[in-house]
């Protein structure tokens, strides 16, 4: 495999393809980048989410911004939203989590973020991938920068969480949530129950110790939250919680240790926030809600009940929030368990996505499994199909054709169509041969075989 470089930065294998060569080379590009936005010398938020190779990769990479000629303020071990949110406040020209995201132990990566805490969009990817290409460049003795270290931001975190308009931390400390948590070893572990333990709930750990030895897949997908969902039952705790390695994606259990289902995380806040917006200072007259094409249509039966508007962005964190941003979005997100809301920053954030979930759980004053009972009710199935001898452009161009007259579609990332009894979504994966297919329907069984009839299709081009 070798290092996969797209618009959610780099990741590789430790000692193969991610290697100290390739850290210092990117972090001087990257310092490169941030000068031609600044006059003097750029200052870096940097942190880490705590996996095993965490330290020297972060070591590797300070030391490199800092003879390049950058300020370094170094946050420690935190989700990858805390660094957004530092980047935004500490009024830095940059920053970059130390992170593979849900890749196993012995990937690592960097994400790169602007000035806003935003990650770089593709422009801006553009722009640093080729000054990436040229030689790094190195400051003498007396023009490096300097490395400070501020572990502040957990705790500062989590308050701006707190002191969100629309919560009522006292309602959710008077239900007194009894909680079971994983946070896979990694960054989740170094806020995740301080904050749960904040609202008065009462905290179960698995896998807390910050340690990064996974004990299991870290992707928070139900097949690798069994363990979870098991000792929720157990427990005859109210709902279990995951987490990825940086935080940024959230998956709940319901009381009875069944999976949530992903897509509803984002949906269940959706719900929320456009329930209580009046608790807003200058709640919109039409609030409008951001996610991308392949996430629920629960999303937009929701936003509809409530007289929103809903806009849907290719798939990709940057280009849900950079809409946001630019239409001023109430709140967005992702149907992979990402929640983001602007009126803490713009970015996933699985701290977030918790906090407003729990309110609403306490407000709507019964079971996780109640609460999902009173929303639309969906079935997303998923497939990826290898391609051979034929190139995914011309695939989607011939699914386009064969198609576009058959329902409503959307060609901004792939082809998306609707259908009145369903959707599906093919596009292109960035990093491999193969097409992604995604179908939604009333059931399971319907979704599935939407997806493997476009499969079949698909193969049938394939000769």
């Amino acid at each position: 495999m070798p290092l996969m470089v797209s618009i959610s930065g780099i990741r590789g294998v430790i000692g193969e393809t991610l290697t100290p060569e390739v850290i210092t080379r990117y972090a001087a590009a990257y310092v490169a980048y941030c000068q031609r936005r600044v006059d003097g010398p750029p200052t870096i938020v940097v942190g880490r989410d705590g996996r095993i190779t965490g330290k020297p990769v972060m070591d590797t990479l300070c030391a490199a911004l800092v003879l390049a000629g950058a300020g370094v303020v170094n946050i420690g071990i935190c989700p990858t939203p805390t660094v957004q949110l530092a980047v935004e406040h500490e009024h830095a020209q940059g920053g970059i989590a130390v992170t593979a995201s849900h890749n196993p132990m012995q990937w690592n990566g960097l994400k790169f973020m602007a000035s806003t805490g935003l990650f770089l969009d593709p422009a801006e990817n553009m722009e640093f991938w080729e000054l990436a290409r040229e030689a790094p460049r190195y400051q003498p003795w007396d023009a490096i920068g300097k490395e400070e270290v501020n572990t502040s931001w957990l705790k500062r975190h989590i308050e701006s969480v707190l002191c969100l308009p629309l919560l009522r931390p006292d309602v959710i400390r008077r239900r007194r949530f009894s909680i079971v948590l994983d946070c896979v070893n990694a960054a989740g572990g170094m806020i995740v129950p301080d904050l749960l333990r904040e609202l008065g709930c009462v905290v179960e750990e698995m896998n807390c110790e910050v340690g990064g030895v996974f004990q299991h897949t870290p992707e928070p997908l139900p097949e690798n939250l069994t363990d979870l969902a098991a000792r929720v039952a157990a427990s005859h705790a109210d709902l279990g919680i995951a987490v990825d390695p940086d935080v940024d994606r959230l998956v709940l259990i319901n009381e009875r240790g069944e999976p949530y289902g992903e897509e509803y995380t984002i949906t269940t806040a959706v719900d929320f926030v456009l329930k209580q917006r009046m608790r807003l200072q200058s709640p919109p007259a039409t609030p409008h809600v951001v996610i991308n094409l392949s996430t629920t249509r629960a999303v937009e039966d929701i936003a509809h009940r409530h007289g929103a508007d809903v806009v849907r962005t290719a798939v990709g964190e940057i280009n849900v929030a950079a809409k946001m941003r630019d239409i001023g979005a109430l709140i967005g997100g992702e149907g992979s368990g990402g929640v983001i809301l602007p009126a803490v920053h713009l970015g996933r954030d699985a701290i977030v996505g918790i906090a407003l979930i729990l309110q609403h759980l306490a407000e709507s004053n019964g079971t996780l499994s109640q609460l999902k009972s009173s929303l639309p009710q969906y079935a997303i199935a998923k497939g990826k199909l290898e391609l051979r001898g034929v190139a995914p452009d011309d695939v989607l161009a011939t699914m386009r054709a064969r198609h576009g007259s058959k329902g409503k579609m959307n060609t901004d990332d792939g082809i998306r169509i609707d259908y009145p009894e369903y959707w599906v979504h093919l596009r292109k994966s960035n990093t491999e041969p193969i097409i992604r297919i995604i179908a939604e329907a009333s059931t399971p069984d319907l979704a599935q075989s939407v997806v493997d009839a476009f499969r079949r299709e698909i193969v049938g081009l394939m000769g």
